[in-house]
């Protein structure tokens, strides 16, 4: 019997594992993301509502309810709203480069089962085209998802040099 070719070509002929387009997906997300598979799972599950955490300039907290989304291609939170470019929390994240957010949500009431994640990073405060609060993720938490409790810093991401 003659074999044609070396193992290694042998071995390129096998085909892959079938995965389905959805595991394919989550497992590119979660390999590219500072946030887990879980995270990611709840953070892009429908949740429009998070409230946003800045400081002022004299140190006083301040924290509001805003709309925000999940930007996969840059791994960040973004924060957008009516007239966010003169809002406080704007000012404060241009003034001090920094921002946190809470998504949470209650799964259950009865047994009280709440879930969320906190996300807190070096924030931009972009003007044009449509001003929007961007959150670099420094630091995640994250509570009642699949494996219950994760608390991690993760590598900032630089941003990218002037041109």
């Amino acid at each position: 019997m003659q074999v044609r070719g070396s193992p290694a070509d042998a071995l390129a002929r096998v085909p892959p594992p079938r995965r389905s387009r959805r595991a394919a997906r989550s497992l590119i997300m979660s390999v590219m993301s500072v946030f887990n598979e879980a995270e990611l799972k709840y953070m892009t599950g429908g949740r429009q509502l998070g409230r946003i955490a800045t400081v002022g300039a004299d140190g006083t907290p301040h924290v509001v309810p805003v709309g925000w989304i999940y930007n996969a291609a840059r791994d960040t939170i973004d924060i957008s709203g009516i007239d966010l470019e003169q809002s406080k929390k704007f000012r404060d994240v241009a003034r001090s480069g920094r921002a946190a957010i809470v998504i949470d949500d209650l799964e259950s009431v009865d047994p009280w089962r709440p879930r969320g994640v906190e996300v807190r990073g070096r924030g931009e405060a972009i003007p044009l085209p449509t001003p929007l609060i961007r959150i670099h993720p420094e630091r995640i938490v994250s509570w009642g998802l699949e494996h219950g409790r994760s608390a991690r810093t993760v590598a900032p991401k630089r941003a990218p040099p002037p041109r």
